[in-house]
């Protein structure tokens, strides 16, 4: 197992929910997103997920792709990246994912992607434009690298009749999309969005997380009984974009937000 494997038995056996949030690297400095990393790390983040930026992130809506275009333009790239997070490891070990797009990866070299995630200690992959039907060359490099990340994968509403084909092998947790469309709706959840996630739980032998949308614990109490935990993204990212990416902010909405998903 692990980081993200260990993390998510540990929460299993407290009976406790998994709280994951997005930041894009490279924001607002990446002095500053090495910062916030153990920040929310010291506030009891569960999982952080890690944007590499991108020039065209088709599954983002506006708020992470205006992001991710400042990230850019402030120079940040995946090497950068790289070195931000082995020198965040030497003190802190909450566990990563790089929410990315699969040409920076093949930019990259497949090989060298994987083999240099394994060596900074970078636990978990989201790919949101790799289906699962395109995946065989990223999943076989996985495979015969020694610690390297495993791959998350995504379903979506449309998915009911691939959901058991999309998560036979899947690790770590599964991220369920909670809306038709991009990142950033305001709890704008799918009609049938229980009935989706109860469709999940019943085949998922992992934590089901649900993202897209999500600002507070309030807006996913009806849910709680069919979730393991839940994503939040953009509204993080509209949270420190106003406070200033004050490290108090951060921490102080992360633990509300787990004290919440924790009331009954």
């Amino acid at each position: 197992m692990n980081r993200i494997e260990e993390r998510m038995k540990q929460l299993q056996d407290r009976n406790e929910k998994a709280f994951i949030t997005y930041m894009t690297a490279g924001l607002p400095d990446m002095e500053r997103t090495k910062d916030l990393i153990r920040a929310q790390a010291e506030a009891g983040i569960d999982v952080i997920e890690l944007g590499v930026p991108f020039s065209d992130p088709t599954a983002d809506g506006p708020v992470i792709q205006d992001a991710s275009y400042r990230s850019i333009m402030n120079g940040t790239n995946l090497k950068k990246i790289f070195t931000a997070v082995e020198e965040v490891r030497q003190d802190c070990q909450v566990p990563m994912l790089f929410m990315m797009y699969f040409n920076t990866i093949l930019h990259y070299g497949v090989k060298a992607f994987v083999e240099r995630c394994a060596a900074v200690g970078i636990d978990g992959l989201i790919v949101p434009d790799l289906p699962k039907e395109e995946q065989d060359e990223l999943t076989e490099v996985l495979e015969r690298v020694e610690n390297a990340p495993i791959l998350i994968q995504l379903v979506a509403p449309v998915s009911a009749d691939r959901i058991p084909m999309i998560l036979e092998g899947a690790r770590g947790f599964v991220y369920c999309v909670s809306a038709m469309g991009v990142t950033g709706q305001a709890a704008n959840f799918h009609r049938n969005v229980r009935s989706y996630l109860e469709s999940v739980k019943a085949v998922s032998k992992i934590p089901v997380m649900m993202g897209f949308g999500i600002r507070t614990a309030d807006d996913v109490a009806q849910l709680k009984d069919t979730l393991d935990g839940c994503i939040v993204g953009s509204y993080f990212i509209q949270l420190m974009e106003e406070c200033g990416y004050d490290l108090e902010v951060a921490k102080d909405y992360i633990r509300t937000f787990k004290a919440g998903l924790a009331e009954e």
